[in-house]
């Protein structure tokens, strides 16, 4: 497996199979701060392979712990989405498989893996 690299609170790493996995430790309710979060991540602390083509699948899980934080999954799915476009695939309609989920967790944080199909 890749190393991870790391910064502030965001990890990312290509596996052996060549997906993206990224982690961002803690929560908040602004979906919109991990689009911005994760570019800035992208553009200077890990640039991966060259944005693909072809379909890919997505699976978002938004970790929490106590009570279930008021945020909309479908806006957190289209921050992080639009993230990965340029960084990952070209474009979101390339994402023909999508699956995000919220589940309690052992910290906050989200898990994030990007695959080509």
């Amino acid at each position: 497996m890749a190393d991870w690299t790391r910064h502030a609170k965001t990890s990312a790493r290509i596996t052996e199979d060549g997906a993206l996995e990224l982690r961002c430790s803690g929560l908040t309710t602004q979906a919109k701060y991990y689009k911005t979060h994760l570019r800035e991540f992208f553009r200077k602390h890990f640039r991966p392979l060259r944005p693909g083509f072809g379909d890919y699948s997505v699976h978002i899980v938004m970790e929490y712990t106590g009570e279930a934080p008021w945020m909309d999954l479908d806006n957190l799915a289209k921050a992080l989405l639009d993230a990965l476009t340029g960084n990952v695939f070209e474009d979101d309609h390339q994402v023909a498989r999508l699956l995000v989920e919220r589940r309690v967790g052992e910290r906050e944080g989200i898990w994030l893996k990007a695959a080509a199909m």
